[in-house]
C-alpha cells in the first residue's frame, strides 16, 4: 500500500521493463481444510468477471440499508463515481446496533492490551452504548451533519468511540495520527475547518507517558475555528485545561444519556478525511464517502482473510490514524461482527515477545501487520518467538509495501508454522480497502508476488502508451474500473485530485507504483516510480534490490536509494540492518553483500556503497522513508524529520557514513 500518486510530470518513462529479473518457484498451496470451507472459490472471480456491476450490487447485501439502493454505480461524470447513491444507511448503525438487535451483544468487539499492562473487554453493547454517550456529546457542544471533527488520539478504545460517533451524527472525522507535530496537526485541522477536537492528555511509547494536549494547545494558536476540545484521561499528567473550550471526556460524555436513534445518511455522505503527504508539500485530504467505503471494506475483510466472525480473533496491527487502522481495525471489523485486538504499545515493550505474548493470549487466528515488522522480528531471530503458542494462526496477512521473499518465507515459517497461508495485500489510503492479494483458500502463494486483483477489482500494468505489457514485462501499475471504496475527490480541490491520479493515463486510475507481470501472469509490485533508479542507462528498481540483499542469510532489513552519480548518472546505495548473529557487519561482511548482490541480480546491480546501521528511519506507522536516505546519500540538509518514530536515527547513520563509504567502495 502506497501513499500518494505521483503527478503525471514527475512519472519517469517505462519504454524498456523496470525489471526483467523477478522470479519464484517457491509455491504454498492453500491447505485443505482452508480451501474446503473458503469464503472465496474459484467461483468468486468468475462471478465478478462476468458482471462487476451485479457482483458489487450483491456485496452490498452485507451491510443494513435504511433505504435499499436501487443503482449500483454512476460513472456518468468520470472519474467522480457514486456508488449506491439513492440508498441511505448509517455506518455506526452497521458497525453495532444491528450486531445487538441480532442477539450479539455480547459478543466481544474488542480485547484491548495498553502498553502498561492494563486491558479492558468491549462487548458490542457496551461500545454501542459508549457511542450512544459520545454522539450526545457531540451535538450537545453544537456539532450537526457535515461538520468536520478531528481525533488525535493513542490506540485506546476512545478512538474507536470517537469516530462512530462522528460517523453516527454524520459528521465527516479527520484522524490524525498521534505521533504527527502540532504543524501537521494544525494543517490538516486548518484544511477542513474543523471546529472540535478529540484528543488525549498523553499516550505511553516504550514504558513512557508521552504528552498529547500540548500540541492541540500549541496548533490552536494557528485554528481559531476550532472551539471546542474533548480530553480523554489516558496517562494522569498534568493537563492545562483551557476554560470555556476544553472538557474532560470522563466528565462530559460520561453524563450524557445511553438514548440516541441513528439517522440515515445518503450513501455518498462523507463519511471520512483521510491526509496524505502531497508533493507540493500542502497534504491531499483524501474523501471516502459512506455507503460504497462500508461495502469494499467489509467484503474484502471477509474475502482476503476468510474471515469466520463467530470464530476468528482477528488483530491488525495498525494504528487508527492510518487507513489499514480505519478499515481493518474499525469499520470492516464492526461491520462483519468482528472480534478483534487492539494493542497500544510497540512489539518490543516490554520484552520482544509482546506480540506473540498477546497472540497465545487471546488465541488469535488471523494477524496482519507490515513488513517492516516482520523485518525487525527477523533480525531479533527466531528463538524469540518459538517460546510462544501461536497455533490459533490460520491466515497470515502483509500491508505497507511490497514484502520480500525472504521476509514472506520466515513469516510462513517461524510465525505460521509452515501452515498457514501469507495474504500479502496491497491497495491505498486512496483505494480505502484491499485491490491485490492473493485468496488463501484458492491461490498456491509465490513468496514476494502481490499475485492477482481481489474478486470485483480490475486493475493492469500498462506502459507509455497505456497498452498492456506482456506476461515478463514491467511498466505502471493502474486501475482501469472504479471500485466502490475508492476516494471520491480531494478536500476542496477536485482539480487536484483529477490531476494527481487520472491524467498520466486518461480514463485509468494511476497508483504511482511500478509493476511486473511474471511468466505466469501475477503481479509483483515494484515500489514507487520515483523509486526507479537508472545507472548507466540501466533502469533498476529499488524493490528488487532490497529482496536480494533480504535474501542473503546476515541481512534482516534493507532500504535501497539512488544518488547522483558523476560516473553512472545514478549509483545505487544501500543500508541494511544485519541479523542478530550475523557479526559485526565490517568491510568483509560489506564486500559479501556487495558479491552476492551481483550474483543475484548482476554485475550492474552492485551497490557504490552498502552501510551497517543499527535502525532505519521509519515512520511510526513502519514505513521507511526512503527520502531521507536519499537525502544523507546525496549529502543534503535532511529533509522534515518529525514523523519518524526516532529522529536519531538519522544523526547516527549521518555520523557514519564517510566510514562506511572507505569500507564499501572497490
Amino acid at each position: 500500500m502506497t501513499d500518494e500518486a505521483l503527478p503525471a510530470n514527475e512519472a519517469p518513462s517505462a519504454n524498456e521493463a523496470l525489471s526483467n529479473l523477478l522470479h519464484e518457484d517457491r509455491r504454498f498451496p492453500p491447505p485443505a481444510d482452508l480451501a474446503a470451507s473458503a469464503n472465496v472459490t474459484a467461483a468468486t472471480y468468475a462471478e465478478a468477471e462476468a458482471d462487476l456491476e451485479a457482483f458489487w450490487g450483491e456485496q452490498a447485501k452485507r451491510i443494513t440499508w435504511d433505504t435499499k439502493p436501487t443503482e449500483v454505480l454512476d460513472w456518468s461524470n468520470p472519474p467522480f463515481a457514486k456508488w449506491f447513491a439513492d440508498g441511505t444507511l448509517n455506518a455506526a448503525y452497521n458497525c453495532l446496533d444491528r450486531h445487538v438487535e441480532a442477539g450479539n451483544g455480547d459478543r466481544v468487539a474488542y480485547y484491548f492490551e495498553g502498553e502498561p499492562g492494563d486491558t479492558r473487554v468491549i462487548t458490542y453493547a457496551e461500545l454501542t452504548t459508549d457511542v450512544k454517550k459520545a454522539a450526545n456529546a457531540l451535538l450537545e457542544l453544537g456539532v450537526e451533519a457535515g461538520d468536520r471533527v478531528a481525533i488525535y488520539l493513542p490506540m485506546i478504545p476512545e478512538a474507536v468511540v470517537a469516530i462512530l460517533a462522528c460517523a453516527r451524527i454524520g459528521a465527516p472525522h479527520t484522524v490524525v495520527f498521534g505521533g504527527f507535530s502540532a504543524d501537521a496537526l494544525a494543517s490538516r485541522i486548518e484544511d477542513c475547518g474543523v471546529e472540535v477536537v478529540i484528543t488525549a492528555d498523553g499516550g505511553y511509547r516504550r514504558g513512557k507517558p508521552s504528552g498529547l494536549k500540548p500540541a492541540v494547545d500549541e496548533a490552536l494558536t494557528k485554528c481559531p475555528s476550532v472551539h471546542h476540545v474533548l480530553v480523554i484521561k489516558r496517562t494522569g499528567q498534568d493537563t492545562p485545561m483551557t476554560e470555556g473550550r476544553d472538557l474532560w471526556w470522563d466528565e462530559f460524555v460520561g453524563q450524557q444519556s445511553a438514548e440516541h436513534t441513528a439517522e440515515a445518511f445518503p450513501a455518498e455522505h462523507p463519511l471520512y478525511i483521510m491526509y496524505t503527504s502531497g508533493s507540493t508539500g500542502k497534504p491531499k485530504g483524501i474523501l471516502h464517502t459512506t455507503g460504497g467505503y462500508l461495502v469494499g471494506v467489509t467484503y474484502t475483510q471477509w474475502a482476503t482473510f476468510d474471515l469466520k466472525p463467530e470464530t476468528d480473533i482477528f488483530w491488525t496491527a495498525a494504528d487508527i490514524g492510518w487507513v489499514t487502522g480505519h478499515s481493518y481495525l474499525v469499520y470492516g471489523p464492526l461491520a462483519n461482527g468482528t472480534t478483534s485486538v487492539m494493542y497500544e504499545g510497540t512489539p518490543d515493550t516490554p520484552h520482544k515477545g509482546r506480540w506473540w505474548e498477546i497472540i497465545e493470549k487471546y488465541r488469535v487466528s488471523i494477524l496482519y501487520c507490515a513488513p517492516t515488522a516482520i523485518r525487525t522480528f527477523m533480525k531479533w531471530g527466531a528463538d524469540i518467538p518459538e517460546q510462544f503458542d501461536m497455533s490459533s494462526l490460520r491466515v497470515l496477512g502483509s500491508v505497507g509495501e511490497p514484502i520480500n521473499p525472504e521476509a514472506y518465507v520466515w513469516y510462513r515459517t517461524n510465525i505460521g508454522g509452515d501452515r498457514v497461508p501469507v495474504v500479502d495485500t496491497w491497495w491505498q489510503t486512496e483505494t480505502g480497502m484491499h485491490m491485490i492479494s492473493p485468496m488463501p483458500g484458492v491461490t498456491s502463494g509465490k513468496p514476494g508476488a502481490a499475485m492477482t486483483p481481489v474478486p470485483g477489482v480490475s486493475v493492469d500494468v500498462v506502459n507509455d502508451e497505456a497498452e498492456s505489457v506482456p506476461n515478463g514485462s514491467g511498466g505502471y501499475l493502474v486501475i482501469t474500473k472504479p471500485w466502490p471504496a475508492m476516494l471520491r475527490t480531494l478536500w476542496g480541490d477536485d482539480q487536484r485530485y483529477v490531476d494527481t491520479y487520472w491524467s498520466r493515463f486518461p480514463g485509468l486510475y494511476f497508483a504511482g507504483d511500478g509493476a511486473k507481470r511474471d511468466e505466469d501472469g501475477d503481479i509483483w509490485l515494484l515500489g514507487r516510480v520515483d523509486d526507479v533508479m537508472n545507472v548507466s542507462g540501466h533502469r533498476m528498481s529499488t524493490t528488487e534490490i532490497e529482496s536480494a540483499l533480504v535474501s542473503h542469510p546476515k541481512v534482516a532489513e534493507s532500504a535501497v536509494v539512488g544518488a547522483s552519480d558523476a560516473t553512472t548518472g545514478q549509483a545505487i546505495v544501500a543500508f541494511v540492518i544485519l541479523r542478530a548473529d550475523a557479526g559485526d557487519g565490517g568491510p568483509d561482511v560489506v564486500a559479501e553483500l556487495r558479491a552476492h548482490v551481483a550474483k543475484e541480480i548482476g554485475p550492474i546491480a552492485k551497490p557504490r556503497q552498502i552501510m551497517v546501521v543499527e535502525e532505519l528511519p521509519k515512520t511510526r506507522s513502519g514505513k521507511i522513508m526512503r527520502r531521507l536516505l536519499r537525502d544523507i546519500a546525496e549529502n543534503r540538509e535532511l529533509g522534515d524529520v518529525t514523523t519518524l518514530t526516532d529522529s536519531t536515527v538519522m544523526n547516527l547513520i549521518k555520523e557514519n557514513l564517510s566510514a562506511s563509504a572507505a569500507s564499501s567502495a572497490e
